[in-house]
């Protein structure tokens, strides 16, 4: 299984590029944002490899971060959310537009993505719904983790779901940056989540 390709650069298209280490060529499709990322042809490039093996053929799909391997497995877990999908809605949200945008149940920003209609985008949300909040953590700050999860868990003790804690959260931490204060997250949390109340 390969989860690390380091070589260079020696074609890049539309939806892939061909990556030489040490004289084999390999195909690897990946998001118009890590495309966008690559360097020039002839020049070093590591990209973090989900390997799909199926009976016909074994494909290679590479991320430039690992918040972008994260949120494409998560994806995939989605029934109807193929690579191809999942690829397309990373080119068209960011990971911490895509975390906003499940935490905020927006339903339009994913079928901006080609491929996603109004009913795959709602399965998307419901399905992803509980499980988004943990990628968006871990990508903030590593100084803000502690303080983010121990905002979370002040969050659940106040009796509400984990997962629109963790979303309200993570939320909040974009907001305010990495050097926020517990008390600060902890505010912006329940003002978050006393919002999402009132619109339901």
């Amino acid at each position: 299984m390969i989860a690390m390709l380091a070589g260079i650069v020696d074609h890049a298209g539309d939806e892939s590029l061909v990556v030489d280490v040490n004289g084999v060529g390999y195909l690897v499709f990946a998001s118009s944002r890590t495309l966008g990322k690559a360097p020039l042809r002839g020049e070093p490039l590591r990209l973090l490899i989900e390997t799909h093996v199926r009976e016909d053929h074994i494909h290679l799909y590479g991320f430039a971060d690992e918040a972008e391997r994260e949120w494409f497995r998560l994806l995939t877990t989605v029934q109807g959310v193929g690579a191809r999908i999942a690829l397309a809605i990373l080119s068209a949200l960011a990971p911490e537009t895509l975390a906003s945008a499940i935490a905020t149940q927006d339903k339009a920003a994913l079928t901006e993505a080609e491929g996603v209609g109004p009913k795959l985008a709602q399965r998307i949300l419901s399905e992803l719904k509980d499980k988004a909040g943990g990628i968006a953590l871990r990508a903030a700050a590593p100084a803000a983790q502690g303080a983010a999860s121990e905002a979370v868990s002040a969050l659940v003790n106040l009796g509400y779901p984990r997962g629109d804690a963790h979303a309200a959260v993570a939320t909040a931490s974009r907001r305010l940056g990495g050097d926020a204060s517990l008390d600060a997250l902890i505010r912006a949390g329940l003002k978050d989540l006393g919002l999402k109340e009132v619109a339901r």
